[in-house]
């Protein structure tokens, strides 16, 4: 990609990182329409062989665009009537999932807890072409005042259990009531159904797989809707 052609604020942006990191630009063609996600160019070396399933607390979650990610990018691109929807991308990283949706036509903030998360994001929605997406620094165990909205979503976004209650909190907090919740997570996150059995005190949960073949494995993918428990 021409950097140039960036707006001058994200082009700035995109200077300041790359003072910091090699970059490089991903990409992603989700129902029609061409993202492009800025990303850190040799991942493998950044990672330092860290394991996402080992030391979660350890692993840069935010690097790496996860096959659930791209999962729940196809599904916010399939998603019916985006025409005056509000999304709200939780713990986005590199942020797919809310692009997919912004290029689908709803009006999606991304929210995450760092800076440097932040202006990847902002990069690859100019780049994208995308002005329907607003960003928002979101503490999960102080969180701003937000109006509701009509779809949260969230994808890897189960890897500490201390996390579990501020993030169902979220959830009550940030749903309009007849909205919906999705949320995409590798089928080995041993998180997950630790997780989703708190959940289900308040929230309807349906299930949905999806299986992704690669040539030295098979990666399944469980997407989640929620939706509030009828009084």
């Amino acid at each position: 990609m021409d950097i140039r052609t960036l707006p001058e604020p994200e082009r700035d942006i995109y200077n300041k990182i790359k003072s910091k990191y090699q970059l490089t630009f991903d990409s992603l063609k989700v129902g029609g329409n061409k993202l492009r996600l800025l990303k850190i160019a040799d991942i493998e070396e950044f990672l330092d062989g860290k394991d996402p399933f080992a030391n979660v607390s350890e692993f840069p979650f935010w690097v790496k665009l996860w096959e659930a990610a791209l999962v729940l990018s196809y599904v916010m691109s399939s998603l019916p009537e985006p025409k005056g929807k509000t999304v709200l991308e939780l713990g986005a990283g590199l942020g797919a999932p809310g692009l997919a949706a912004a290029a689908a036509g709803f009006e999606v903030t991304i929210s995450d807890y760092e800076a440097i998360i932040m202006d990847f994001q902002r990069v690859s929605a100019a780049a994208s072409g995308l002005h329907n997406i607003t960003f928002t620094h979101l503490d999960w165990l102080n969180p701003p005042e937000l109006v509701p909205f009509d779809i949260l979503i969230g994808a890897e976004i189960l890897f500490r259990e201390e996390f579990f209650a501020p993030l169902l909190t979220l959830f009550k907090k940030y749903l309009k009531p007849d909205g919906f919740i999705y949320l995409a997570h590798d089928a080995r996150r041993q998180s997950l159904p630790l997780f989703l059995k708190q959940a289900q005190k308040d929230f309807d949960i349906t299930l949905n797989k999806q299986v992704i073949k690669k040539p030295d494995q098979t990666i399944t993918i469980i997407v989640n809707r929620l939706s509030r428990k009828k009084a």
